[in-house]
């Protein structure tokens, strides 16, 4: 259950908020400007690369890595194919973990290395593999962590990640923490740009840090729930579940890190798909078990005592304007059809990392509200 009174005081949100996560949401801007500072720094911008890599692969681990290879796949996709290479081992820890290179990967392609812990001896080792077969890598780790000199050491390219302004939230939750995912994010932005996949110049990069920061004073504790997008997305999806339906490149990798950071900080269960296959793909779940007044049970029992059931909700990011060719008018009617409500989240106009930073920053700053205000309630 979720405690919506607790949305409208600040005071004790943050008294709940033990793992430093409104900061976090509140701080993404400035880690977009640390980050690319320190991509700068690295000397990113003023690479002269000869060409454009013929493929682009991902590596890491956690919430934030996974994110950062989706949305760069979303970015980058049209110019150059992009690879996750997702971990396997026995355990999510960081010593059992390995990750394998691709068989076809060779001199003209970039592997890409994200990582908010860095002490991981898999990754290390995927370094050392990619430098035998003439990859070019580049790695965004914590200052001083082991993965950032076995990367020196192979001849690779490092960035330190940008920590907290005021420190780092608390670790075992700072993967899924919204100021992580820039930490990371940004650096790489700033070399695709430089290899001429994606447009992230330090002006681009420094409007995205701006969007960041006009949206957390919009979501902020201190905003009534009536005026802040990302109370009312928080109290809309109390004891629902969520239907992140996706329209648009960028929305996709939002919708789907939105399922996953609901899943991690407030362990609530969401589901990601993009129009229009959504449609058809989640159509049962509007009709079923999760419908709208859907109640299999005698109507005349006691439910004084029961939890209420879940019933969906439809969530719709959309990173484009109204108008033109799109199924959401087809989603509403599907959705209103099967008498269940609709959430609409599109960001203001700008360029698409604006808006894709928009849409990160609200639907973070719900999943936080979400976390604080379901804990908070006995």
């Amino acid at each position: 259950m979720l405690d919506e009174s607790l949305l409208d005081a600040p005071e004790a949100l943050a008294r709940a908020d033990r793992r430093g996560l409104l900061r976090g949401a509140a701080e993404a801007g400035a880690r977009v400007r640390t980050a690319a500072r320190h991509a700068a720094e690295a000397g990113i911008t003023e690479l002269t690369p000869e060409g454009r890599p013929r493929a682009v692969m991902v590596a890491g681990s956690g919430t934030a890595a996974f994110g950062v290879a989706d949305l760069i796949a979303a970015l980058a996709g049209a110019s150059a194919p992009v690879t996750r290479i997702p971990p396997s081992g026995v355990a999510p820890a960081a010593g059992a973990m390995r990750w394998t290179l691709p068989g076809w990967a060779g001199s003209v392609d970039l592997l890409l290395i994200a990582t908010a812990d860095g002490t991981e001896p898999g990754l290390a080792l995927l370094a050392e593999q990619a430098y035998r077969r003439g990859c070019t890598v580049v790695a965004v780790a914590p200052h001083g962590s082991p993965l950032r000199e076995a990367v020196d050491g192979v001849h690779g390219l490092v960035v330190p990640m940008a920590s907290a302004p005021h420190g780092e939230y608390d670790a075992e939750t700072s993967a899924a923490g919204p100021g992580t995912l820039w930490a990371l994010f940004t650096p790489l932005l700033a070399l695709l740009d430089r290899v001429g996949l994606v447009t992230a110049t330090p002006e681009a990069l420094q409007s995205v840090a701006d969007r960041l920061d006009r949206t957390a004073e919009r979501c902020g504790p201190a905003i009534a729930t009536y005026s802040n997008p990302a109370k009312t997305l928080a109290a809309e999806l109390a004891d629902s579940l969520p239907l992140i339906w996706t329209e648009g490149d960028a929305a996709g990798p939002v919708g789907r890190r939105f399922a996953a950071v609901l899943a991690e900080l407030s362990g609530r269960p969401a589901i990601s798909a993009e129009l229009p296959e959504a449609l058809p793909a989640h159509g049962a779940l509007l009709a079923g078990a999760f419908a709208a007044g859907a109640d299999p049970d005698d109507f005349f029992r006691d439910r004084v005592d029961e939890t209420e059931p879940l019933h969906a909700r439809v969530v719709l990011l959309r990173d484009r304007p109204t108008g033109g060719l799109s199924a959401a008018p087809a989603a509403r009617e599907l959705a209103l059809g099967h008498d269940t409500a609709i959430s609409e989240l599109e960001p203001e106009e700008g360029t698409a990392l604006e808006a894709l930073a928009e849409l990160l920053a609200v639907t973070d700053f719900a999943a936080v509200y979400l976390s604080l205000a379901s804990a908070a309630h006995p």
